[in-house]
């Protein structure tokens, strides 16, 4: 028997605020640390929100691409993804609003698989449709830039 899936979830975390920069997020049955380096008056801790959100980013292309790839007919048999960004301190420095902080991303994503080109950039392609972190990222006005580096084998 099918389960249909819901096609709108709820999602819910909770974060306690030990100190001005340490925030300890609570999400389902896992916990996670965010934080700024000792030189910015952090405790360095965890990655800093911007990491995390980039990571994020990481993490949902490395998802997506693969259910991407599998709907494509194409099987990734390695995967591994750099990522890089300018990010405009301005606003965070309370000099001055800034309409995009998160100015670019780069990413470089290096992929082992047998599949042809073609096969590949529509893999590309459903990763540009079907990302959500992606879209509401490039949404907020950040441009996201995708190198891929394709081994055969």
């Amino acid at each position: 028997m099918l389960v249909k899936q819901k096609m709108l979830v709820k999602g819910r975390l909770k974060a306690a605020c030990p100190t001005h920069s340490r925030t300890e997020i609570a999400a389902r049955d896992t916990a996670m640390v965010i934080d700024v380096p000792k030189e910015r008056d952090g405790t360095n801790q965890g990655p800093t929100p911007t990491e995390t959100l980039v990571a994020a980013l990481v993490a949902c292309t490395n998802v997506m691409g693969h259910k991407c790839a599998r709907k494509n007919g194409v099987e990734f048999r390695a995967m591994s993804i750099a990522a890089e960004w300018d990010f405009d301190c301005r606003g965070t420095q309370l000099v001055e609003e800034v309409e995009t902080p998160l100015v670019a991303i780069r990413m470089t994503i290096d992929v082992t698989t047998d599949a042809d080109e073609a096969a590949m950039e529509a893999v590309r392609a459903d990763l540009q449709k079907f990302c959500p972190l992606a879209k509401l990222i490039r949404a907020g006005g950040t441009t996201i830039e995708e190198t891929w580096n394709v081994t055969r084998g």
